[in-house]
C-alpha cells in the first residue's frame, strides 16, 4: 500500500511540470485560438537555457534565480516570434497556424542540437530539496514534495491574475468574444503580445524546473506536446481548472497504468481522451461552442474539370515520368517510386481536407495500416505479392471506418485532435505489440516478388498506382457523392435541407481517404523491405499535410507538385546537410506566411489573371439576360 502511495506522490509531481505547460497553451488558445505546436519547444528551450544558466552563472544568479531567469528569456523569445510570425498568420485557417508552428518547433530541434550538442545534460539538484522524506517505508524526494505544493499555487496564482485584475477581465473578455473587445478600444496586439508571453513563461518555467528530475534533450519537446495536448483535450480548451484535473489524471494514468494496465500502459492516457472526446467532445470543463459551417479556413473555389490542354499536358508529365528508368540508376529509381507512394497519400489526406473540410492530423494511421496488412498477409499468411497489395490496403478501410465513425461526430480542432488520439493509439498498438508486429523491431522481409523486384518494374508499379488513385479521386470529386460532399462541407444546414445526409457523407469519404492511403502504405512496405512503427507516427501525418498546402488545397491536383517538391526537397536536405530539420521548418514557416494558396493556386490564380476573355464572356451573359 505505501508504495502505490508513493506511486501516487510521484504523479502529482509530474502532473505539476505538465500543468505548467498545458496552462500556458491554454490560455494562448483561449485568447487568440492558436493550437501552438511550439509550445513544446519554448519547454525544451525553458530547460536548457536554465542548465546553462544554473551551470555557468549559479554564482551570480543562484540556482533559482537560473530557474526564473530561464523562463523569462525564453518568454522574450516567445514575444519576438509572436511579433514577427504569429501577428502575420492570426486570421490564417488553425491549419495553417499549426503547421508554422511545426516548422518552428523543427527548427528549435536542430538549433539546440547546433547550441549544446546532441548529448544529454544533467542538470544539478535543486538547493535545499537534495533529501527525501519517509512515508511508511518509502523514500519520496523533497524535490517532487516541492512540485506538489507548487500546482495548485500556481493555479492560484493564475486564477488572482485572471479574475481580480483588469488584464485578466480583458483576456476573459477577449477569450468570449475578441470582436467587441476591440470595439472597446482595446489594442488586441499587445494583448495578444501579453497573453503570449505569460503561455510561453509558463511552459519555459515546467521545463527549466525539470532540470534536478531529468535529463535535458532535444527530443523533450515532441514528448511534452503529445501528452499537453491530450491534457487541454481532456480539461477543455481555454480552461485553467481543466488543465489542473487533466494534467492530474494523465500524470496518475501515466504512473499507475504500467503497474495496473502494463500491456495497455501507453495508449491509456488516449482511449480516455477519445472517451472524453466522444462523450463531452468541448473537454470536461470547456465550453460547448456553435459547430463551424465548414472546417476554418478551408474556403475552396469552385472546381472546374482540367480542360483539352491540361489534360494533354498532364498525359505528357506521366510519360515523361515513366520514361525514367530510361536514364536514372537505381538511386533515382528507388526515389522516384517513393515520391510516388507520397503522392497517393498526400492526395487521400488532400481529397478529405479539401473536398470534405476534414483536416486530420492522424493520417498516417491508416498509411501504417496498410503497409502492416501486407507485412501480415506477405510474411505470415504467405500469400502471393499481387493478392497482398489487394487485401493488405483492407486493414486501412477497416480502421477508417471504425475510427471515422467516431471523428466526422466532431468539428475543427476536436475533429484534428480525435483524429491524432486514434493515431496514437494504433501506433502504441504497433509499438507494444512485439508477438504481432515485431515492436520497434519491425516486420522485416517483405520484398516484392520476381515481376516486381527490379528498381524499373517498381517504380512503374508506384507510378501506375499513383496515377490510377489520383484519376480515381478526382473523379470523385465531379461525381454525384463529391457534390454532395462539397454541400456537406458548406452548408450542412441545407444540405440537410435537400435530404443529404451528412454525417454518413463525410463518414465515407474519410473511408475513401483511408483506404487509398492505405495502398500508399502496402506499396511503402514492398519499396523498404519492411515495416516499422514510424509509419504511423506524428511527423508522417505532419509531412503529408504540409505536401497538401504546399501544393495548395484550393485546387485538386495541386497536391501532386506539392508531394513532388516536398519530398524530393527532404530527400535532398537530409543528403546535404546534417541540419535539414531547421531549413525544413523555415520552408514550412515560409509555405504558410509567403504562399498560403500553396505552388499550384499561385499558378492558377496567375493563370486566371491572364484570361481576358472571362470579363467579357461575363458581361455579354449579363447582357443577354437582361
Amino acid at each position: 500500500m505505501a508504495f502505490y502511495f508513493v506511486q501516487f506522490l510521484t504523479g502529482l509531481a509530474s502532473a505539476a511540470s505538465l500543468f505548467l505547460v498545458a496552462s500556458g497553451l491554454s490560455i494562448i488558445f483561449g485568447v487568440t485560438r492558436i493550437v501552438n505546436f511550439a509550445h513544446g519547444a519554448f519547454y525544451m528551450l525553458g530547460a536548457y537555457i536554465a542548465f546553462t544558466l544554473t551551470e555557468q552563472f549559479s554564482g551570480a544568479i543562484g540556482f533559482w534565480g537560473g530557474i526564473v531567469f530561464a523562463a523569462l528569456i525564453v518568454a522574450a523569445l516567445g514575444v519576438l516570434v509572436e511579433m514577427v510570425l504569429l501577428r502575420r498568420i492570426y486570421h490564417a485557417p488553425e491549419l495553417f497556424q499549426l503547421l508554422a508552428t511545426f516548422g518552428l518547433t523543427l527548427m528549435v530541434e536542430d538549433l539546440v542540437v547546433l547550441i549544446w550538442g546532441p548529448s544529454d545534460l544533467l542538470g544539478r539538484r535543486a538547493p535545499g530539496f537534495w533529501g527525501a522524506v519517509d512515508f511508511f517505508g518509502q523514500n519520496v524526494p523533497t524535490y517532487d514534495l516541492f512540485l506538489i505544493v507548487l500546482g495548485p499555487l500556481v493555479l492560484g496564482i493564475l486564477w488572482l491574475l485572471f479574475q481580480r485584475t483588469r488584464w485578466g477581465v480583458l483576456v476573459r473578455a477577449a477569450t468570449q468574444d475578441r470582436d467587441m473587445v476591440a470595439a472597446l478600444g482595446v489594442n488586441q496586439k499587445w494583448l495578444f503580445t501579453s497573453v503570449f508571453a505569460v503561455g510561453v513563461f509558463l511552459a519555459a518555467l515546467g521545463g527549466a524546473l525539470q532540470i534536478p528530475r531529468d535529463a535535458v534533450h532535444h527530443a523533450m519537446d515532441l514528448r511534452i506536446i503529445v501528452d499537453v495536448f491530450v491534457v487541454i483535450v481532456i480539461g477543455g480548451l481555454g480552461s485553467i481548472i481543466g488543465a489542473f484535473v487533466a494534467a492530474v489524471l494523465v500524470s496518475e494514468l501515466n504512473a499507475f497504468g504500467i503497474l495496473v494496465f502494463p500491456k495497455i500502459s501507453i495508449i491509456l492516457v488516449f482511449l480516455v481522451m477519445a472517451a472524453v472526446l466522444i462523450i463531452r467532445p468541448w473537454g470536461l470543463f470547456g465550453k460547448q461552442e456553435a459547430p463551424a459551417r465548414r472546417t476554418p479556413g478551408l474556403t475552396v473555389n469552385p472546381w472546374r474539370p482540367l480542360m483539352l490542354n491540361e489534360r494533354l499536358g498532364a498525359m505528357a508529365a506521366l510519360v515523361l515520368a515513366a520514361a525514367l528508368p530510361l536514364i536514372g540508376g537505381n538511386y533515382a529509381l528507388a526515389v522516384g517510386s517513393e515520391i510516388a507512394i507520397f503522392v497517393i497519400f498526400a492526395a487521400s489526406l488532400h481529397f478529405m481536407m479539401s473536398v470534405g473540410g476534414l483536416a486530420s492530423f492522424g493520417h498516417a494511421a491508416y498509411f501504417g495500416l496498410g503497409a502492416y496488412g501486407v507485412a501480415f498477409l506477405a510474411k505470415m499468411a504467405g500469400l502471393p505479392m499481387i493478392v497482398s497489395l489487394l487485401l493488405g490496403p483492407l486493414l486501412g478501410l477497416l480502421g477508417a471506418g471504425v475510427f471515422g465513425f467516431f471523428s466526422v461526430q466532431l468539428s475543427g480542432v476536436y475533429f484534428a485532435m480525435l483524429t491524432l488520439a486514434f493515431a496514437q493509439i494504433v501506433w502504441s498498438v504497433a509499438f507494444q505489440w512485439v508477438a504481432v508486429t515485431g515492436g520497434d523491431n519491425g516486420i522485416l522481409g517483405v520484398w516484392p516478388e520476381q515481376w516486381a523486384a527490379s528498381p524499373s518494374h517498381f517504380y512503374w508499379l508506384s507510378i501506375g498506382a499513383a496515377a490510377l488513385a489520383v484519376v480515381a479521386l478526382r473523379i470523385t470529386v465531379f461525381s454525384p457523392f463529391g457534390f454532395a460532399l462539397r454541400a456537406t462541407r458548406d452548408s450542412p444546414l441545407r444540405g440537410e435541407a435537400i435530404g443529404i445526409d451528412g454525417k454518413r457523407i463525410q463518414w465515407t469519404a474519410f473511408v475513401i481517404a483511408g483506404t487509398v492511403a492505405g495502398v500508399a502504405g502496402a506499396l511503402f512496405a514492398y519499396l523498404k523491405g519492411s515495416i516499422f512503427p514510424d509509419s504511423l507516427g506524428i511527423s508522417l501525418s505532419v509531412d503529408a499535410l504540409v505536401m497538401v498546402l504546399l501544393g495548395g488545397v484550393e485546387t485538386v491536383s495541386g497536391v501532386v507538385v506539392g508531394a513532388i517538391v516536398y519530398k524530393m526537397l527532404s530527400i535532398w536536405l537530409v543528403s546535404q546537410t546534417d541540419l535539414s530539420k531547421l531549413v525544413l521548418g523555415g520552408f514550412i514557416v515560409l509555405i504558410v506566411v509567403v504562399l498560403p494558396k500553396g505552388i499550384a493556386g499561385i499558378l492558377e490564380t496567375i493563370g486566371n489573371r491572364r484570361r481576358p476573355e472571362a470579363p467579357a464572356l461575363l458581361a455579354s451573359q449579363i447582357d443577354t439576360a437582361e
